[in-house]
């Protein structure tokens, strides 16, 4: 029970911000983060002056829910965000303007319960799995079991939309597998349960960097600065993983047990979704019901902050 009571203290945690001040930004961006492995290198860039040297002053401010995330992002409290592919087609949508500026390295997996005989997506046809509905989580249930060959309705999608509880129902075999974000993952993992698929090794691209357009034409320069110094945050990452396992407990709230045994994603240099990504993102939108038109995949994108370095 350790592990969840930790965990149930990280969700109540709504808001931590962090500050880089820098003499040449006259006001910092601010960016809304997850306690999740997307957020560890603009963190990390944070912690290490790196927003600094590159002459960028930002500030880094922790949600625990995407709706506070994106009332904040709608109501210019922050200038963006790390999000989603999903999150930005229902928010172009509802008639806000966002841009997808780059991809991010964050993880999701199905985990079937430490008592299941399951070891594959096949496996689980028919079966209940534990998502929030209609969010990047349900998206990734379904997307899986298509690339595992099942057809649309073949999981059964059971709404579970707070983690802990989740996670609980899946550790006493309450239900037949979860999909869960970091660093729920791990923890289920700990405690016995067996992860199916994750988005770092199926190849789904959904979690993306974003900011309203109005932003990036006022910070363009701002924001190259700041990812130069994510990707040198990222690299940092990469080469000594381990060195960072202190800053997934101090700064994103993991379980010091988690934090232990986190298999790190391979960061990867700032770029965007591919067009079939936003496709397929968009496609599941509409299958669901949940937009009415489909926008363009280049009107979703600002090519301008990742190219050229």
């Amino acid at each position: 029970m350790k592990i969840f009571s930790v965990l149930l203290i990280a969700l109540a945690a709504l808001v931590q911000p962090w500050a880089q001040p820098s003499a040449q930004a006259s006001a910092p961006l601010s960016i809304g983060i997850f306690a999740d492995a997307d957020s560890l290198p603009l963190i990390v860039a944070a912690n290490e002056g790196l927003f600094q040297r590159e002459g960028v002053s930002v500030s880094l401010v922790r949600f625990s829910s995407a709706v506070e995330r994106d009332s904040a992002l709608q109501a210019g409290k922050i200038d963006g965000a790390v999000t989603d592919v999903l999150a930005v087609v229902l928010a172009n949508q509802g008639g806000f303007p966002l841009k997808i500026t780059s991809l991010t390295n964050g993880r999701y997996g199905v985990a079937v319960s430490p008592k299941s005989n399951i070891r594959s997506l096949k496996g689980l046809e028919g079966k209940n799995v534990a998502v929030s509905l209609n969010t990047i989580i349900h998206y990734f249930a379904d997307w899986s079991a298509r690339q595992a060959g099942l057809g649309p309705d073949a999981l059964i999608m059971v709404p579970v939309p707070k983690m802990p509880v989740r996670l609980e129902m899946l550790l006493s075999d309450q239900i037949a597998a979860a999909v869960m974000p970091e660093p729920f993952l791990t923890a289920a993992e700990l405690r016995g349960a067996k992860i199916l698929v994750s988005s770092d090794d199926s190849g789904l691209e959904a979690g993306v960097l974003a900011f309203p357009p109005a932003v990036i034409a006022k910070n363009a320069g701002a924001i190259r600065r700041l990812y130069r110094a994510y990707w040198e945050a990222a690299q940092r990452i990469n080469a000594r993983p381990d060195q960072y396992r202190p800053v997934l407990v101090d700064s994103l709230s993991f379980p010091e047990e988690a934090a232990r045994v986190f298999v790190f994603p391979k960061y990867v240099k700032p770029r965007l979704p591919s067009q079939a990504s936003i496709e397929s993102a968009e496609q599941w939108l509409l299958s669901k019901g949940l937009v009415k038109a489909l926008p363009k995949p280049a009107d979703l994108v600002d090519a301008s902050m990742v190219s050229g370095w």
